[in-house]
């Protein structure tokens, strides 16, 4: 990796051009394509709080590259198009004793302090026939039993294949098949692991370079959404989940969605997995306010499993924790505003208290306790010169007994899309 920024910065400011040069120069392929370049500033600050934390805080302040290029499809039965995606993170501020945060890499030479800069160039072939679509390459999948994460400076990419196809009206088809993960603060490829720690209680002695996927999805009404997902870690877990997605109209400007999720997750050979996971929320809308409350049940031996590094797909998955320990139960309120029903659009709130109890420890332990509460603030400009400008401020609390850190976290997030074309 080059030690230069201003080298991957130009490359990432040349990799549209160069695609549409050395690709067939279809009219589809051409006029249908679109690409963005995203300047994503990011500081985070994490103040750990109890007395026997080994790291007083992790602080770190850095600038983000996204250069996004989507091209339309060949003409013909068969369309042939490619995605590229190019990423560079850059240090503004860190030290060996603030490092960590997840914005950037660990530099080992540096006493564990942080790299002052990596990239990664991602690139995916698709085909289209009809309906369908086969995506071969990078991958960033958003899919219940794998959620790519976006959570930092850059986003974590995957290496696979992946099908999409709606040949039927109402009905999603998804299916495929991962090979690495590059993390979100990583240039490297690597094989996949399974999310561990904390009170989990998930031992795995392996990772896996095998990530199996399929799912449906159906949509009854415009109203009702059902939804069936299979995946399996060759040689760590694997899991089927179903969900379903309601909302009720009430009245001119309100409504009642209703989001109910399980899933069962099995050990497949070099793990103890063995989890049960129930989630339950429930959202009224009433013109710009939305009031939610919800509920979340672990089951089994073990928590919740997914891939290390990715989102959950629970609905209590929020900034910092998942409530998804052995035989964790814990409960949502969340209250949302969207200031366009004032006149301001762009602009808004929310923020929201889970608590989780009942969590097993082991023999001769307590029964652990956590509580999370977050803040989140964003205005995204609507029109002007500095139109899709965005800033967001992130606050988080966290405190739990007998287990896991108390911590307070800020984040601040600038973000500017500029459309390319």
């Amino acid at each position: 990796m080059s030690s230069t920024p201003l080298k991957h910065a130009a490359a990432l400011a040349t990799l549209g051009t160069s695609l549409a040069a050395t690709l067939p120069a279809q009219a589809d392929f051409l006029a249908d394509g679109k690409a963005s370049l995203e300047l994503r500033n990011f500081y985070f600050n994490r103040d750990f709080r109890q007395d026997a934390a080994p790291q007083s805080k992790q602080e770190e302040w850095a600038q983000g590259f996204l250069l996004r290029y989507e091209s339309g499809f060949t003409e013909g039965t068969i369309g042939v198009g490619v995605d590229a995606i190019g990423l560079l993170g850059v240090k503004l501020d860190s030290s060996p004793g603030r490092a960590g945060s997840g914005l950037l890499p660990r530099d080992r030479e540096k006493l564990h302090g942080a790299q002052d800069d990596y990239s990664e160039l991602g690139l995916a072939a698709k085909l289209r026939a009809s309906h369908s679509v086969l995506k071969v390459g990078t991958l960033l999948p958003k899919l219940p039993t794998v959620l790519a994460n976006d959570s930092r400076l850059l986003p974590q990419t995957f290496q696979g294949a992946h099908l999409n196809s709606t040949e039927f009206a109402g009905l999603t088809f998804d299916g495929g098949r991962l090979r690495q993960v590059s993390q979100r603060d990583s240039s490297d490829s690597e094989d996949m692991t399974l999310t561990t720690g904390n009170a989990r209680g998930i031992t795995a002695s392996a990772s896996s370079d095998r990530f199996d996927f399929a799912g449906l999805s159906y949509k009854w009404t415009p109203q009702l959404t059902t939804g069936y997902n299979y995946a399996r870690l060759d040689g760590l877990y694997d899991q089927h989940i179903v969900n379903l997605l309601h909302v009720l109209p009430i009245a001119d400007g309100q409504a009642l969605k209703t989001d109910l999720r399980f899933a069962r997750s099995k050990d497949d050979g070099h793990s103890n997995v063995d989890n049960r996971a129930f989630g339950a929320m429930l959202t009224y809308n009433l013109g710009g306010h939305a009031f939610g409350a919800g509920y979340q049940a672990m089951h089994g031996d073990t928590g919740f499993a997914y891939i290390g590094g990715t989102d959950a797909f629970l609905v209590n998955f929020v900034q910092i924790g998942d409530f998804a320990n052995r035989d964790e139960k814990s409960w949502q309120l969340r209250y949302d505003y969207d200031f366009a029903a004032l006149g301001v659009p762009g602009l808004t709130f929310m923020t929201r208290y889970l608590s989780g109890d009942d969590i097993e420890l082991g023999a001769g332990r307590p029964e652990g306790k956590e509580w999370e509460r977050n803040t989140d603030i964003g205005y995204v400009v609507q029109s002007g010169p500095l139109k899709n400008f965005g800033v967001k401020w992130r606050n988080a609390t966290v405190r739990s007994s007998h287990f896991g850190n108390d911590l307070d976290e800020n984040r601040l997030i600038l973000s500017y899309v500029l459309p390319l074309w």
